[in-house]
Order: C-alpha cells, then sequence, then structure tokens
C-alpha cells in the first residue's frame, strides 16, 4: 500500500469517527428531549386544567400552540420498522428541519438486517449530510430533500435527492467532484467503499436542479422482530 493510500485511509478512518460521534450525539440529544417533554406531560395536564377551571380558553388554546410547537422538534416523524434507522434518520430531519429545509420521507424496512447498522448509519449520515450542506446554497423556499429507503426482495433500496443551485453537475474519471471541501469528499469516498465491500450498486445522478443517489444493498433481511 503506498504512503498516498495510507495517509487517505487515515483520513477516511478518523472522519468516520467524527462523523460517528456527531450522529450519536444528534441521536442522544434527540431522546433526551422526548424524555423531558414525557417528564414534564403531568405538569402541562395541570396547568390546561387550571386554565380550564377559570374557563380560560384562550390561554389554554395559546398553551397548546405552544406545546405543538415543543412536540413537533422532538417528535419522531417517520417510523421506519428499524429502530436504528429511525433514529439517525429522525435526527438528521430534525436538523433539516431547524435549517429551514423541508423533507420528504418514506421509509419501510426490517427490523433486523444482515447489513452491520454501523456501516446503514454511515450510508444514510453520509448522505443526508451533504444533501443538508448541499441545499444550504438554495433559498429557503427551494429547499427540498427527497429519501426513500424499501425493501425490494431481499435488497434494501435506498433513494435520496436534493435540489442544488447551478447547472448539472459533471463527472471528471466516472466520479462527480464535490468543492464543499474535503470533508465531504471523504463522506462520497466512505460510501463508495461501504457499497463496494458490500457487493452493492450505487449510482449517482445530476440534471439540472437536482442531485440524487440512489443505492442497492444485496442480502439485506435477516429476521422479523420477536413478538
Amino acid at each position: 500500500m503506498s504512503l498516498l493510500s495510507q495517509r487517505t485511509d487515515r483520513q477516511i478512518a478518523a472522519y468516520q469517527k467524527e462523523l460517528i460521534e456527531t450522529h450519536f450525539h444528534e441521536v442522544e440529544n434527540m431522546y433526551r428531549q422526548m424524555r423531558i417533554w414525557r417528564h414534564d406531560y403531568h405538569n402541562h395536564i395541570q396547568t390546561m386544567k387550571a386554565y380550564a377551571a377559570e374557563g380560560n380558553m384562550e390561554a389554554i388554546t395559546s398553551y397548546l400552540d405552544a406545546l405543538d410547537t415543543d412536540l413537533t422538534t422532538v417528535d419522531m416523524v417517520i417510523k421506519t420498522g428499524n429502530p436504528m434507522t429511525d433514529a439517525i434518520l429522525n435526527s438528521k430531519i430534525s436538523l433539516a428541519r431547524s435549517r429551514h429545509i423541508t423533507v420528504f420521507a418514506d421509509a419501510c424496512i426490517p427490523f433486523s438486517l444482515k447489513i452491520p447498522e454501523l456501516d446503514l448509519c454511515a450510508i444514510i449520515g453520509n448522505l443526508f449530510d451533504n444533501a443538508i450542506e448541499a441545499s444550504m446554497d438554495l433559498p429557503e423556499e427551494k429547499r427540498l430533500i427527497r429519501v426513500y429507503m424499501e425493501l425490494k426482495n431481499t435488497q434494501l433500496y435506498l433513494s435520496f435527492t436534493n435540489f442544488t443551485a447551478g447547472k448539472k453537475l459533471k463527472k471528471y474519471g466516472g466520479r462527480f467532484l464535490t468543492t464543499k471541501g474535503e470533508n465531504r469528499g471523504l463522506g462520497l469516498v466512505r460510501i463508495d467503499n461501504i457499497v463496494e465491500r458490500l457487493d452493492g450498486y450505487l449510482s449517482r445522478g445530476s440534471e439540472d436542479g437536482a442531485f440524487t443517489t440512489e443505492i442497492l444493498l444485496p442480502q439485506a433481511c435477516v429476521s422479523s422482530p420477536k413478538s
């Protein structure tokens, strides 16, 4: 192995470690917020009962609006059937929303997968982070990410599409080149390496105004959840 290859491998490993730690903290923060909200649930009910006893409907309506806004920030907006995927997708959707990016997500996958969770987390996290970063170049009303995941027989299919600023991206040496810095480039390499190691299929396409990544990972399903 050449010194350049060794250096690249070290960079990818360091970036991936940082990425996984970031994902962990995002998910941990989301569940912490959910626990706090549930802990406060009793107090919220008591407050609204007090307003109701006073016949103060305006205060109740205002309080419910505030609760609805608060709950939206921690709600599990998508349930795929796979706990780890739910955690990473919902944390990234929450992050995208905080940056005024609309996300349409449709995902249904098995409870248990043969695919290592660390690999799937890396793929989803990198794809979402890249889509969020690209979306920030657009005005808020044009920021949009589409996510689709499903099981096709025993293969897991993933599709990420985000709108982009500017014209169709060009390929050099069979790859789309990133203009967003070294880390994003390492993320793309990491995805490529995982898909190749798992004997999967990867396709990236750039049409005017949109960038799509499609991935097919074989032998995804291992079992159903126990009753």
